[in-house]
This record gives structure tokens, C-alpha cells and sequence, in this order.
């Protein structure tokens, strides 16, 4: 819900964010020029081919055509989309949906991507493909939010990590740091001795 609600998909009830400057509230339009957003169900125009769905969604962003298929043949070839590229997405398995996915995600070139649990789903090697997407992303200065029930997923990605238990922020803070404060080694461990000595939320 919270990255919904940075995205301008829904309308806190309290409380302000903002995404490259402008306010999620005030400037909605503003803030999806700047943001990519893609979430483990997102669903496609099946009748779509992921070429199609690139062309609809820089459109739909004003690109100008010729950007739109420069910026299409690049995406198909970083993520590996030439053998399936110009089928219809109806007929792509998970892993594929999920590329076809994030070139859409990806079309105006954002600033910022919100990625809530996008590997959920995929088998290992689809999802590993995702997640060296994401790492190359980064190291390509995005800003990225990323969500994800899986601590591994968090140790590999992560400059800076939020522990949420029950809608509530247990601890936040680099790996490194986090390790430090509560003398565990993994993440995991970390989280469940947070769970375990944390009030039961609404008590």
C-alpha cells in the first residue's frame, strides 16, 4: 500500500511523499514521468506483444516514435527479449511476462523505479535474471525502492534496508550497520529477533 501510495496509484490518508521534487499528491503527473513502477502481479494487455506494449506505454508518455523504437531494441536486447519479443504476451511463460514487464516499466528511462516484490512467482533462473537487471540498474544510479518477503533478495540489492513487521518500522539502516547493532550475520536472523521481541501491533 505505502508504495502504492509514493506512486500516485492511491491517496494517502495522512502524511506527504515526494519523488523528484514534486508531491505525490499535488503533482501527480509529474511524479509518473519520473517513476517506473512494477509489482510481482502487474498485469499486461495479453493481445499485446512486448514490442507493442512498449510502443503503447511511450506513447502514452509522449515520446516521440523514433525514441520509442530506439529505446525498444535496447530494452529487448538488456533483457534478453529477442526470441519473444514480437509474440503476444498471452503466450509468454512467467519469466517472460515479467521482462515484457519491466521494458514497460522501463520505456521513458525514469529516475526512480518501485519494484514491490517483483521476483514473486518466478522460478530460480528467471528470477535471477530479474535480479541482476535490478543490480545493473543500480549501478546505473537509479533510485530504486524495492520490496520483497525474500532476505536474500534484500542482502544482494540493498544500500538501505527497512524492517516492517505488522505496518510497523522495526529497524532501518545499512546491512553493515544492522548486523553491528544486533550482533546476528544475516539478515534473517536479524528480522525474526526483531519479530520476536517486538509488541504485537494495535497492543
Amino acid at each position: 500500500t505505502a508504495l502504492r501510495m509514493i506512486a500516485s496509484i492511491m491517496t494517502p490518508t495522512a502524511g506527504t511523499a515526494s519523488v523528484c521534487g514534486f508531491d505525490t499528491q499535488k503533482h501527480p503527473i509529474e511524479v509518473k514521468r519520473n517513476l517506473g513502477f512494477l509489482s510481482g502481479d502487474t498485469a499486461l494487455y495479453k493481445r499485446l506483444s512486448s514490442r507493442e506494449l512498449m510502443a503503447y506505454f511511450g506513447g502514452l508518455h509522449e515520446i516521440p516514435k523514433e525514441e520509442i523504437k530506439e529505446r525498444s531494441d535496447l530494452l529487448i536486447e538488456q533483457l534478453d527479449m529477442k526470441d519473444f519479443a514480437d509474440r503476444v504476451c498471452g503466450t509468454l511463460s512467467a519469466g517472460q511476462q515479467q521482462r515484457a514487464n519491466i521494458a514497460r516499466t522501463l520505456i521513458h528511462d525514469p529516475q526512480v523505479l518501485i519494484l514491490d516484490e517483483p521476483t514473486n512467482a518466478l522460478d530460480i533462473i528467471s528470477g535471477k535474471f530479474i535480479l541482476e537487471f535490478i543490480q545493473d540498474s543500480r549501478e546505473k544510479k537509479k533510485t530504486i525502492l524495492f520490496s520483497t518477503h525474500t532476505m536474500a533478495e534484500a542482502e544482494y540489492l540493498c544500500d538501505y534496508l527497512i524492517l516492517l513487521h505488522e505496518g510497523i518500522v522495526r529497524a532501518e539502516g545499512s546491512l553493515s550497520d544492522l548486523k553491528e547493532r544486533y550482533g546476528k550475520e544475516t539478515l534473517t536472523e536479524i528480522f525474526l529477533g526483531i519479530i520476536e521481541e517486538a509488541p504485537c501491533a494495535g497492543k
